[in-house]
């Protein structure tokens, strides 16, 4: 049906699909409000464009922290001004299919339904991200078959081994995507007595950052500009990857040990089917270069990225309709509007 709508509700950007359509909004999950008037300013990329800038009554925030929700009225609003921008004035109430961290608790979960009802929705459904992630990576999950799924994020890294249209064994660690931007900058500010901001850490995350020591490549280096601790002024930096490693490496070993605890717990005859499947990487944090390589050393199982990692959650959330009545119960509960 044209008004259901898959929401890949993320700690870093939101992603929105729309059935029959496909992705037709990306956007960080950022809103700016009026700290005198609670007034909504902006939602999306202009108000990326003011974290860490803004004067003192207007305030750039994230509402979604660790993969939930952690101010329920901001989200609301967020999800509110999306789906408008995506429906228009649209008569019709769509169903919406909302994401969800594995580990989410039954709180978190109503915070996120009653959010989604509130902003205009008519039935909402909750699929746990690596089900999600699995659908959007074209993995068949209702044969009796094992895949194994690590779907890392701006706020959480989920991981579970699928089966049978259910999930043999999972688990959700809050260490993703923010945790390495986090890292560098506690490293440069340990070792250079330099503060950087989120934006500038995150840029060098993205274009340097690595887990993986190649003694036959050369450092590559990045500028970065922060402010000197010392003396308060702004200072500009040299950094290479290689120094990095030891600050992601220490974020992404917690990673592959949650990956290793969930392949010990898993049946042994699946875990042959992972040894030839080997294991599905989804989200933006995958991205991160060299950690395929630290997975196949750690696991011993091949590791390899999905076809479109940052936006296969939402094409899985947005595939999900299709296989409502294929699912075992506890994939997706629903409530309906009243």
């Amino acid at each position: 049906m044209k008004n259901d709508i898959g929401i890949d509700l993320g700690t870093a950007t939101t992603i929105i699909h729309v059935y029959g359509k496909g992705i037709v909004l990306r956007e960080p999950s950022v809103v700016a409000v009026d700290t005198r008037t609670g007034k909504l300013l902006s939602v999306g990329s202009e108000a990326y464009k003011m974290l860490g800038r803004t004067p003192d009554r207007i305030r750039a925030l994230k509402p979604l922290a660790d993969g939930v929700i952690s101010d329920y009225d901001l989200t609301g609003q967020m999800i509110k001004y999306y789906l408008k921008k995506v429906c228009g004035n649209s008569f019709f109430k769509p169903r919406v299919c909302v994401c969800v961290p594995s580990g989410v608790t039954e709180v978190e979960s109503r915070a996120v339904i009653d959010t989604a009802i509130d902003a205009g929705a008519r039935k909402v459904y909750l699929i746990e991200e690596p089900v999600a992630a699995a659908l959007g990576a074209g993995v068949d999950i209702t044969r009796s078959r094992g895949n194994i799924i690590l779907d890392i994020g701006g706020g959480t890294s989920d991981i579970a081994v699928l089966s049978l249209s259910g999930i043999v064994c999972k688990t959700s660690v809050k260490v993703a995507g923010n945790r390495f931007t986090e890292a560098i900058i506690r490293y440069v500010r340990d070792t250079y007595n330099i503060l950087l901001g989120d934006t500038t850490a995150e840029r060098a995350k993205i274009e340097i950052g690595t887990v993986w020591d190649d003694p036959d490549e050369a450092p590559i280096t990045y500028d970065v500009k922060g402010r000197s601790l010392s003396t308060g002024l702004p200072e500009k930096l040299t950094i290479t990857d290689k120094e990095l490693i030891p600050c992601l490496l220490a974020e992404a070993t917690l990673i592959t040990d949650a990956l290793h605890s969930v392949i010990e717990r898993t049946p042994p005859e699946l875990v042959a089917d992972l040894q030839s499947a080997g294991v599905i990487l989804t989200g933006g944090g995958s991205m991160l270069r060299g950690l395929d390589r630290l997975i196949e050393k750690c696991t011993l199982l091949h590791a390899v990225h999905a076809d479109d990692p940052i936006e296969c959650v939402a094409i899985g959330v947005g595939k999900s309709f299709d296989y409502l009545d294929r699912l075992l119960d506890g994939f997706i509960t629903y409530t309906s509007f009243k």
